[in-house]
């Protein structure tokens, strides 16, 4: 299944846009706050007459569309439980999908009108600049989803490896005991255990290795719970 974290080189789609492939989700749904607020500055500067605005809130408007369609399409990517949370964040009774979908619509009239001058601009502009506020919330209510999937998802995979880190650990303790015993018997056998007492000193040294190994990575797991 693909993480909520940043993707690796080789699982980056190849016609995933730019301003896309580098971020995480989580990143990915906080910016898109930011390009909202954006969108609607620099429309107003463009209802203004300003053509290198119009031009910047073109541009503005497909990196949120990309990125909007980005964020849905991982439902079908991610776990169950996940997929259930973004699903309802968006669809569900009171989801945020059609909050931004207005949004979206209403911001695709305001550039066309302006770049038409159409009679209604001023109207679409005032209506446009009202939806801040909405905007935002619903903005906010979906990066907040991203962010729980994302904690839940780290939460259980830090379980699963202090789950893994305590197998090995097991496994090491009998080793232990396994070359313990080794040794005890190549002592018994005298001249004839040299050999026997070489293997399990190097079974002991083994042991303990994979010992700071364990507890190296079980601190890590712990570390990374707080983080």
């Amino acid at each position: 299944m693909t993480s909520l974290a940043t993707p690796r080189p080789d699982t980056v789609r190849h016609d995933t846009p730019a301003h896309i492939a580098g971020l995480s989700l989580v990143n990915l749904a906080a910016r898109q706050r930011m390009l909202s607020q954006r969108m609607i500055l620099q429309t107003v500067l463009a209802a203004g007459g300003d053509t290198e605005r119009l031009k910047a809130a073109q541009r503005s408007l497909q990196m949120f569309t990309e990125s909007q369609q980005h964020l849905l399409g991982t439902v079908k990517q991610i776990e169950p439980a996940g997929a259930h949370r973004i699903e309802e964040t968006y669809h569900g009774p009171r989801g945020v999908g059609p909050v931004v979908q207005s949004f979206m619509q209403l911001m695709r009239n305001a550039l066309e009108q302006i770049e038409t001058g159409h009679s209604l601009m001023a109207r679409t502009i005032d209506e446009l600049v009202g939806q801040t506020d909405r905007i935002l919330e619903a903005l906010n209510t979906a990066t907040t989803a991203f962010d729980d999937v994302a904690k839940a998802r780290s939460d259980a995979m830090m379980k699963e490896l202090a789950g893994i880190v305590g197998d090995i650990q097991s496994v090491a303790k009998e080793a232990k005991v396994v070359s313990f015993n080794a040794q005890v018997m190549a002592a018994r056998a005298g001249q004839h255990g040299r050999e026997f007492a070489v293997v399990a000193n190097v079974l002991s040294d083994i042991t303990n290795e994979i010992d700071l190994l364990t507890r190296k990575a079980a601190v890590l797991a712990e570390r990374s719970r707080f983080q």
